[in-house]
């Protein structure tokens, strides 16, 4: 099949693009290779997105895809395997098939990096989460507790003071490796207490999250801290590996892009946590879609003048 686009992705990202091709009658095929809507899919609440008071993840991406397909849009269960560029556009090639376009749209996000305790993905909505910014202002007024030592964890902590309660700082090692700036903003504020030297071994709590226990790695001693979410920020782990021999990744695997989305190779976009950005919410993930779509258009009609 040769089509005007491929998304690679059916998250938010992936499906505003699509949403925004197939309104300009450009032919989209999307290629998703687990389920649809990605992290935001397993979020129980959404509350930030604008004139929706509140809507599950799973509703939301629901609409969304439904939207898409009565669109027109193509739709395929697939893994990309590899990208290749060929005369007038790229070829895909999945598990499964291969695919061609004009152009290309990789939206296919990231994971994030897990601890690996038991029962860690049963608590995913329950008191865990991998995102503050997403889920911090479900426990205003509780205690919370942040795993991890480096920027993300103290942005997650700084914000979190602001209105829980009361924030744990578990770190693995005796020290942090976060920018300054942000461990200064950490110490000025009363309600962040740092603990170094501590690995999480188990959750508790039923059915939602309430304990979790640390092991201290010099002592070996457990250490009990009680609490109602719990926030893992160990890193992200994008899947780019298919495409590094044709687009250019930083030194973490992060796709690079300039402002309109665009990878160094023409006709090749990036879009949402995929690629290199400071800030990965659902509203970036869409306003990425928005943008790529508009400039992907751009690069279409380029190729016909």
């Amino acid at each position: 099949m040769k089509v005007d686009v491929i998304v690679v992705g059916a998250g938010p990202a992936g499906l505003n693009a699509a949403l925004n091709l197939l309104r300009n009658d450009k032919s989209v095929l999307i290629l998703e290779k687990e389920s649809l809507g990605g992290q935001i899919a397993k979020s129980p609440r959404v509350e930030n997105l604008p004139g929706i008071k509140e809507i599950s993840g799973l509703e939301f991406i629901d609409n969304f895809f439904t939207q898409v397909m009565d669109l027109g849009a193509e739709f395929e269960l697939e893994n990309v395997l590899a990208i290749d560029k060929i005369d007038g556009g790229f070829e895909v090639t999945t598990d499964g098939n291969k695919h061609q376009a004009k152009a290309v749209i990789l939206a296919n996000g990231v994971s994030h990096r897990k601890i690996g305790v038991p029962k860690e993905d049963d608590y995913v909505g329950h008191g865990l989460s991998y995102c503050a910014t997403c889920d911090g202002a479900f426990f205003a007024n509780e205690d919370v507790i942040v795993v991890g030592d480096a920027n993300t964890a103290l942005q997650y902590a700084n914000m979190l003071a602001l209105t829980s309660n009361k924030v744990y700082l578990v770190a693995l090692f005796d020290k942090l490796f976060a920018d300054l700036s942000l461990i200064k903003r950490m110490k000025a504020k009363d309600n962040i207490e740092v603990f170094y030297n501590y690995n999480l071994k188990e959750l508790k709590g039923e059915p939602d999250f309430n304990e979790a226990i640390f092991e201290n790695t010099k002592t070996h001693e457990l250490r009990s801290f009680n609490a109602k979410g719990i926030f893992i920020a160990v890193g992200q782990e994008p899947h780019n590996e298919a495409f590094k021999n044709l687009i250019n990744l930083n030194e973490k695997g992060f796709i690079i892009t300039n402002e309109r989305m665009m990878t160094n190779v023409p006709g090749i976009f990036a879009i949402g946590d995929t690629r290199v950005k400071e800030i990965r919410q659902v509203t970036t993930a869409t306003s990425d879609g928005s943008i790529a779509a508009f400039f992907c258009l751009d690069y279409l009609d380029s190729l016909e003048s």
